[in-house]
């Protein structure tokens, strides 16, 4: 007796574990239903998405997220749409701008010389924000079209579009305080930033190397300047070398030293003054800061929340031009002492923190 009912204690004992591991199962696959369904939902209730020339299409059922066109190549996507994408840039703006120890990096008076950066197209209420190396001729194109000057940016002569007596593009600057103030308050604004290390080497090259424009006065006056204030060896006697990357470095990382200079120097300096002394945007409210590294993206997203995508179009951009490119920079600051790249730094660090480009910790460490 004693043996038969221990077998049968054992037996129910098998058969209570069976059961819960079966309704283990059962359970698990009720669940799976209900999280695709929750999955679902997140999925469509996202507005599609449109870029200049492609119609994006949400993904099928089950995709874990929607998908926009990235700027790196039209076969590779993102897992965003652009509107968050932009509301996360201006609620890091606004963080930092709030950061009371970068206040001196990030603030600046809104005068003269920021409010003839900005650029105004009254007939579509939008104001431009110039900051210099970032592809602001493409924009200026945009804006003089938008103006009624010409039809479209592809009939614009080159010389005409930074001849600001006739490109028909006002500033802010030439307009009463009431008409700053009530353009200022309820215009359409937005500028485009570069990384700040990139856009130096590239108003270096511009400015001092190749000087497409004829501007003369960088390589006759600003560049000899720069030289015998900041070249330590003159052995070579060397003005006559022309203005090197590590004198043009020494010289904006002295951020107090350099005043006397940059007085004399004028408005030629806009082309390597951080994007806070050029736009104030911790002193204006920007509807849109756009990157030149997701220039594509923002440029569609920038037409259409101005309201102006069905009247003119961004021209094209070369594939991989707005690229960051780490090597040349690698190859630019060779050389420098890392005390100088410390001191640039310095500098711009406000721009970096702001737009949220990465410290190049493989340039100061």
């Amino acid at each position: 007796m004693m043996r038969r009912h221990w077998l049968l204690v054992g037996a129910c004992g098998w058969v209570l574990l069976i059961l819960m591991f079966v309704s283990k199962f059962i359970n698990f696959s009720f669940r799976i239903p209900d999280y695709a369904e929750r999955r679902e939902m997140f999925v469509w209730t996202f507005p599609s998405v449109t870029t200049k020339h492609t119609s994006v299409q949400w993904p099928d059922k089950g995709a874990s997220q929607p998908y926009i066109l990235s700027s790196v190549g039209p076969s590779v996507v993102e897992p965003m749409d652009w509107q968050s994408v932009n509301e996360k840039r201006l609620e890091l703006l606004s963080t930092v701008c709030r950061n009371s120890s970068m206040w001196n990096l990030t603030h600046t008076t809104v005068d003269k010389f920021v409010l003839d950066r900005i650029f105004v197209c009254d007939k579509h209420k939008i104001l431009f924000c110039q900051t210099p190396k970032v592809g602001n001729t493409q924009w200026k194109k945009v804006l003089i079209v938008l103006n009624g000057m010409f039809s479209k940016v592809e009939a614009i002569p080159e010389n005409m579009v930074h001849d600001h007596e006739r490109n028909g593009l006002p500033r802010l600057s030439s307009m009463t305080d009431t008409e700053i103030r009530q353009r200022l308050n309820s215009y359409f604004k937005f500028f485009i930033v570069r990384d700040p290390f990139e856009r130096l080497i590239s108003a270096f090259k511009d400015k001092f190397v190749k000087n497409p424009r004829f501007e003369p006065w960088y390589k006759h006056d600003i560049a000899p300047a720069i030289i015998r204030k900041y070249r330590r060896s003159h052995h070579d006697d060397s003005e006559s070398v022309g203005l090197q990357f590590e004198d043009f470095v020494r010289y904006l990382g002295d951020k107090s030293g350099r005043q006397r200079l940059d007085r004399q120097f004028g408005d030629h300096i806009i082309h390597w003054l951080t994007y806070a002394e050029l736009c104030a945007p911790c002193d204006i409210s920007y509807n849109v800061v756009g990157h030149h590294e997701t220039l594509e993206n923002d440029a569609s997203y920038i037409l259409k929340a101005a309201g102006i995508a069905d009247l003119v179009s961004y021209p094209n951009i070369p594939p991989g031009i707005t690229r960051y490119n780490r090597t040349k920079v690698e190859r630019y600051f060779t050389g420098i002492s890392q005390r100088d790249v410390r001191r640039l730094y310095a500098s711009y660090q406000g721009d970096f923190s702001l737009f949220d480009y990465q410290r190049p910790a493989f340039l100061l460490d």
